[in-house]
């Protein structure tokens, strides 16, 4: 009961007040049940499934039973499953996007360097200033979920004020700006849209996947759901989306067509899938101290690439667009 106590403080200090109250009236005008009653059955929620405030209005706890409640992963427990799965001592190579790319760089497709190389390097930092989509995108280590990342055009830059720049503002990584697969633009050209796949490794250390959903830009120059995109499922055997995009808003309705763009996503084929899945395969394999990772992948016109790796992988894109809690399926893992 402690350790739920101490959970209940973290998501009280971690809470968005003005998306709660949002969700909780969107509640009361589904429900008619009253505010006092939602709020109390949201607390006993918390303490009983381990899940954030939030998480109760975006699995939908107020239209399940509560043997149904049972299957949803939330922060709590997904916390303790990935730090038993990925060692606080081993996770850095996830967590420091420049030791990522320095550790998974054949898996890359596009120009990256790191500051100290671009101090030490002119010829580096020539060639990234020199890249194909004429943009940079500069970045913190530590970054999550969009933040700490800047796009801008190359013609800002030398190498020289290039570096000055980055030291400046605190920016420790630069990389090409990815130019996606022509498919993926004219589903949304907004942002680079992304695959994350999940994977586990068994008892043998083989790789088994946990699901693959395809993130999807609105109107936004980035596509994490966090930032109010959408995602959706993937048939991870044919790589074709096989459900409507989803948000984690609960106030907005999935969505057939991309509502910017009018392209389906029910049914639209993501390129060069059996590329995208022998390569995260290998790359999981790479580090087998960390078990447990959701992968970025981009899609060129070259093929699939990573962009980095989650030891810290989002419930919310995992289960949301399945519309069903997965918490079973990492019990065997356990």
């Amino acid at each position: 009961m402690l350790k739920r106590i101490l959970y209940f403080g973290y998501y009280l200090k971690q809470l968005d007040k003005e998306k709660f109250t949002k969700f909780l009236d969107f509640t009361f005008n589904q429900t008619r049940k009253s505010k006092l009653a939602i709020l109390s059955d949201v607390i006993s929620s918390v303490f009983l499934h381990n899940i954030s405030l939030l998480e109760y209005f975006q699995f939908r706890f107020f239209d399940l039973t509560d043997q149904e409640r049972k299957y949803w992963a939330g922060t709590g427990y997904m916390y303790e499953y990935q730090f038993g799965m990925n060692p606080k001592s081993e996770r850095h190579i996830l967590d420091d996007k420049t030791l990522f790319y320095k550790k998974y760089g054949e898996f890359f497709v596009h120009q990256v360097a790191d500051l100290e190389t671009l101090k030490g390097n002119q010829e580096i930092a020539e060639k990234l200033l020199n890249n194909p989509s004429a943009k940079i995108v500069l970045k913190v280590s530590d970054g999550k979920c969009g933040k700490g990342v800047f796009i801008t055009q190359t013609a800002e830059f030398k190498p020289a004020t290039l570096v000055q720049f980055m030291e400046q503002e605190g920016y420790e990584l630069a990389e090409e700006f990815l130019i996606q697969h022509p498919e993926l633009q004219r589903l949304s050209p907004s942002a680079v849209n992304t695959v994350r796949i999940f994977t586990q490794l068994n008892a043998s250390n083989e790789v088994e996947l946990l699901g693959c959903r395809l993130r999807i830009s609105v109107n936004s120059p980035v596509d994490n759901m966090a930032a109010g995109n959408m995602a959706a499922p993937i048939d991870e055997k044919t790589g074709v989306v096989i459900g409507p995009g989803v948000y984690s808003d609960i106030t907005k309705t999935d969505e057939v067509i991309h509502p910017i763009t009018g392209v389906r996503i029910e049914g639209f084929q993501v390129p060069f899938w059996k590329e995208t899945l022998e390569m995260v395969e290998k790359a999981a394999l790479k580090h087998p101290q960390n078990r447990s990772i959701g992968w970025d992948v981009v899609i060129t016109e070259k093929g699939p690439g990573l962009i980095e790796g989650n030891h810290d992988w989002c419930k919310l894109l995992w289960q949301l667009p399945v519309k069903r809690g997965l918490k079973a399926e990492l019990e065997k893992y356990k």
